[in-house]
């Protein structure tokens, strides 16, 4: 559920361009998925279900964030290949990424003004805390911030064994707020700030977040090498990560602190998940071992698949949104909002006040008789498309034609 906004693709003499194309692709078909998972917010259809097309609507959408955040890391790079001041370059951006996700994007998800009682740390934050971060981390040698980032991905779930502990004193301990902001997240409820807020929900918790950037900033280098050289690699890599997910995930063995087999059981009151759901079902927040696996497995497998598929014309399209990421995310939530106004005063007669509640996080549940049809979500989805890609045509050309400061940042 959610973009990457990332420095601008910069071409690198020693690769050819449909590399660059090949990631623009897959950027730009991130985003487009990305508005199917908020489209649904607004729909009032539940994040993932029992039924085939709820489970599959949601578990699309799960490979956005990895995509986007892998290849910021890797725009990182090369970025700095062309560019002096690069650290200084991620302060700033990541501060106003920061800024922009508790104000306009707080504003765009609720179209309300109570800040003191809800605010959400969701994609954008933490693509913004890991850019701060990762000021310091580029003065390092790359192939360590590269086995910095892999260390992370692959060590983090040791500490899911403590985690039920940890969490049922969360709240009395003094670097709570802490701990929700870089590992645990909003699982263990809001950061209460005041005993009359705000209250802030961590959705995107900065570990491993910052490890999935890292290593797409080592993962840059293997895109500057010659293009068999650069595929075998991309398809080693990727179809490793799928065969680790299938062997960990197959049989329990490490990775997720959530067990398939106990999923598919049924608990705590929920119905059992066919297999297959159940298999899928990785952890997201935070994201596990198994679900970075999952995602950016095939990821990373696509990248040379892709080259050269970018100049047919629905790949044109789609690379379009990939070239202009953070100008598609900033506009694409008040445009689904608004749509979700329109189509609950024709369906509804009136405009639901459910539509002005604390989306996505703070919400209560959708009225009865709101919730939208899977065919009626999809039909939004496609406006909200067409809508967006006149929008960032237009903004891409800008871009191509000027080339003032502040572009860069939007």
């Amino acid at each position: 559920m959610m973009v990457a906004p990332t420095p601008p693709p910069v071409a690198v003499s020693a690769a050819p361009k449909s590399r660059l194309g090949s990631v623009d692709l897959i950027r730009g078909a991130a985003m487009v998925l990305m508005a199917i998972d908020h489209v649904r917010v607004y729909s009032g259809v539940p994040p993932g279900g029992p039924t085939p097309g709820v489970f599959f609507t949601r578990w699309i959408t799960h490979f956005c964030a990895p995509a986007f955040i892998f290849l910021a890391g890797t725009s990182i790079f090369l970025y700095g290949r062309r560019h002096a001041g690069v650290s200084r370059y991620l302060l700033i951006r990541g501060a106003w990424l920061i800024f922009l996700e508790f104000t306009f994007l707080r504003v765009a998800w609720t179209f309300n003004f109570d800040f003191l009682h809800y605010e959400m740390a969701g994609v954008i934050w933490v693509i913004g805390c890991c850019m701060i971060l990762m000021a310091g981390l580029v003065k390092l040698p790359q192939a360590v911030v590269g086995a910095l980032g892999v260390v992370i991905i692959a060590a983090h779930n040791l500490m899911d064994s403590p985690l039920g502990g940890l969490l049922e004193g969360l709240d009395q301990n003094r670097l709570s707020g802490l701990w929700k902001i870089f590992y645990v997240g909003f699982f263990a409820g809001p950061i209460q700030f005041g005993p009359n807020g705000p209250n802030l929900i961590v959705l995107y918790s900065i570990i491993p977040w910052i490890g999935v950037m890292a290593a797409g900033y080592g993962f840059g280098r293997i895109l500057t090498l010659e293009p068999r050289q650069r595929k075998m690699l991309c398809l080693t890599i990727g179809l490793s990560a799928i065969g680790l997910f299938l062997l960990l995930r197959g049989f329990n063995l490490y990775g997720d602190p959530r067990p398939w087999h106990a999923a598919g059981l049924g608990r705590n009151g929920m119905p059992p998940m066919p297999p297959l759901f159940a298999f899928l079902n990785t952890t997201k927040y935070p994201a596990s071992l198994s679900f970075l696996l999952m995602t950016l497995g095939p990821i990373i497998t696509l990248i040379p698949l892709l080259e050269g598929a970018d100049g047919r014309v629905v790949a044109r399209g789609i690379a379009l949104f990939g070239r202009v990421p953070f100008f598609f995310y900033m506009l694409h939530i008040p445009v689904i909002h608004a749509l979700a106004l329109v189509v609950s005063k024709i369906r509804l007669g009136v405009v639901s006040p459910w539509l002005f509640t604390n989306h996505p996080m703070g919400n209560p549940e959708a009225p009865e008789g709101y919730v939208w049809s899977l065919p009626l979500l999809y039909f939004v989805w496609a406006i909200t498309v067409a809508l967006l890609y006149l929008a960032c045509r237009w903004f891409a050309a800008l871009k191509a034609r000027r080339n003032d400061w502040w572009l860069p940042y939007l």
